[in-house]
């Protein structure tokens, strides 16, 4: 496995080194301190490139949306010492597979990145914290009512599909676990996506949180990790 690291702070970029090792002892790391210097290693096939988002020359989305073009191949995981929910949201959106915090546990991050190689999509708790949202008695009754059908309007089979994405599970887990063809997955969360009216499994997160499917569908809040397969 060949990992990308994208950070300005060598220190930093040394200590994730470390780290990567608890993933993969054979584990092949390239650093660069910059987008810029990345440049020279452009044409080489990686796994996965860890970046920060606050570097000289290029920051904020400017900086991922740049990375992912250099790398097409690769899952780009942020990390990052922002941790807005705004942020993290606009990362996801912007194509991030995941995004860890730097203050995040070591054995957390582990977790965090064995699931996006798995091709799942890692959300910290902090994002779903709605920004600047404030509690009012009336929030929850707002929310139930504005929340889709669902026994009526999703079979049983995509329901199930529903609560594992929700639990954050990859679509290879969901079909070993629901005893399905990947493909057909795919088809399901298709369907789900068009009800929700997002386009990826991040974003559909988001909008169960909003409407509260959590608790209507009997799912647990958001496990941002699924078990390593």
């Amino acid at each position: 496995m060949r990992v990308l690291l994208i950070d300005d702070h060598p220190l930093f970029r040394e200590g994730l080194k470390g780290l990567l090792l608890g993933l993969e002892p054979s584990v092949q790391v390239e650093q660069a301190g910059s987008i810029d210097m990345a440049l020279t290693l452009q044409g080489q096939a990686f796994d996965l490139v860890l970046m920060d988002l606050n570097m000289p020359g290029s920051q904020g989305m400017e900086a991922l949306l740049r990375t992912k073009a250099l790398f097409e191949a690769a899952a780009v995981v942020v990390v990052s010492g922002d941790e807005s929910p705004s942020t993290i949201q606009s990362a996801i959106q912007h194509g991030a597979a995941g995004y860890v915090p730097k203050t995040t546990d070591p054995s957390v991050t582990i977790q965090a990145l064995r699931l996006v190689l798995a091709q799942g999509t890692y959300l910290p708790p902090e994002a779903l914290r709605q920004p600047g949202a404030t509690e009012t008695a009336s929030a929850p009754a707002a929310a139930a009512a504005a929340a889709p059908s669902w026994p009526k309007e999703l079979s049983p089979r995509q329901l199930s599909v529903l609560r594992c994405l929700l639990q954050g599970k990859p679509n290879k887990v969901i079909a070993r676990e629901i005893g399905i063809a990947e493909g057909t997955v795919k088809a399901h969360l298709w369907a789900v996506y068009q009800l929700l009216g997002v386009s990826n499994r991040a974003q559909a997160m988001y909008r169960a949180h909003e409407l509260q499917l959590f608790s209507a569908l009997d799912t647990p809040q958001l496990a941002p990790l699924a078990p390593h397969p």
